[in-house]
C-alpha cells in the first residue's frame, strides 16, 4: 500500500554522493531556493569521529539524523544522491517521525542475491579488491593549485559530461589549501574507500522490518552503469509508480543539474497531491 501523502514541507536536508561534498551540488540547491524551499545539507560524511564509517553504516546514518534534527523540527523532505540517497533511507527507516518524503537519486538498492553475493566477497575480505574502493583507494589526491585541478578534471570523460557550473563548484568546494600551497581533495580518499568497503547488504531484510512511511521516489540515469550492476527492481518496489529516470549517468545531477532538481520537484508535488506525475508527461524521462 502507498504511504499517505506526507503534510508539505518546505525544508529539504540533501545528501551528498560519496567523495563529493555538499557544495559540489550548490545549483540544484539555488534551483530548490527559487522554489521556495530552505535547503540544508551536511558539507560530508565520515569525517566526524563522532560518527565511524562502520559496518551497515550506522554511525553514517546517525550523523544524517543529528543534522536533521538540528535543521529542523518539523518532519523534512530528503534528497540524497547515491550514497545519500540510502543514508536518506535508513533515517526515514529508523527515525520515521523525522521524515516527510523521500527521493533517491541513482541510489541502486542492493538485495537479493546480490547482497548475498556482497556478504561473501566482505566476509571473505575480497571488497578491497573487486569493491568500487579499489579506484578510490588509487584516486589522485594533490595539484599544484585550483586551476590546475580543474584542468586535470576537464580532461576525464566522465567529469567532461558535467555542467561546467558544477564542476566549477566542485573545483572551489571539493578541495582544501595546504600549507605548502597545494590544494587537496577536501574529502579524504581514505574515508571515501572505507565507506565503499562498507557497503551495507541487509537493506532487504531492514526495509521488510522497518518499511519507510513516507512517500518515496527515486530517479535513476538511463545510462547509470551503478543501476545496471545494482539492479532495479528493489528500487521499482520501494518508489512505485515513482520511479523514473533521467538521461544521464549515475553522475546526472551533475551532467544536468536543473533538470535534476526540476524532477525532483515534481516529485515533491506528487507526494502531495499522488497523480500529479501523470500528467501532463513527465521532462526529459524516457517511458
Amino acid at each position: 500500500m502507498d504511504p499517505r501523502p506526507a503534510a508539505p514541507s518546505r525544508t529539504i536536508v540533501f545528501a551528498h554522493a560519496n567523495g563529493f561534498p555538499a557544495g559540489t551540488y550548490r545549483v540544484l540547491f539555488e534551483r530548490w531556493r527559487a522554489a521556495g524551499y530552505t535547503v540544508h545539507a551536511p558539507e560530508r560524511f565520515g569525517h566526524d569521529p563522532r560518527y565511524p564509517v562502520g559496518p551497515r553504516w550506522s554511525g553514517l546514518r546517525d550523523e544524517l539524523l543529528d543534522f536533521i534534527a538540528g535543521a529542523s523540527q518539523a518532519p523534512v523532505l530528503l534528497v540524497g544522491h547515491s550514497l545519500g540517497g540510502l543514508l536518506s533511507m535508513l533515517a526515514a527507516s529508523h527515525r520515521p517521525a523525522l521524515c516527510a518524503g523521500v527521493v533517491l537519486l541513482d541510489s541502486p538498492l542492493i538485495t537479493g542475491w546480490r547482497a548475498q553475493v556482497l556478504h561473501v566477497i566482505k566476509r571473505a575480505g575480497l571488497v578491497q579488491r573487486l569493491g568500487p574502493g579499489q579506484v578510490s583507494n588509487r584516486r589522485r589526491q594533490a595539484w599544484p593549485d585550483r586551476d590546475a585541478a580543474l584542468a586535470h578534471f576537464q580532461s576525464k570523460p566522465a567529469f567532461a559530461r558535467w555542467d561546467p557550473r558544477v564542476l566549477r563548484d566542485y573545483v572551489d568546494t571539493g578541495m582544501a589549501g595546504t600549507a605548502s600551497g597545494e590544494v587537496r581533495l577536501h574529502f579524504e580518499r581514505e574515508v571515501e574507500t572505507r565507506i565503499y568497503n562498507s557497503l551495507p547488504h541487509h537493506l532487504g531484510p531492514l526495509l521488510r522490518r522497518h518499511p519507510l512511511r513516507c512517500p518515496v521516489g527515486f530517479i535513476a540515469g538511463t545510462q547509470s552503469a551503478e543501476m545496471r550492476q545494482g539492479g532495479d527492481a528493489a528500487s521499482r518496489r520501494l518508489a512505485g509508480p515513482r520511479f523514473v529516470r533521467l538521461e544521464g549517468t549515475h553522475l546526472f545531477p551533475m551532467e544536468r543539474p536543473e533538470a535534476t532538481a526540476d524532477l525532483v520537484l515534481r516529485l515533491f508535488r506528487d507526494f502531495e497531491q499522488p497523480g500529479a506525475l501523470s500528467a501532463p508527461p513527465l521532462p526529459h524521462c524516457p517511458p
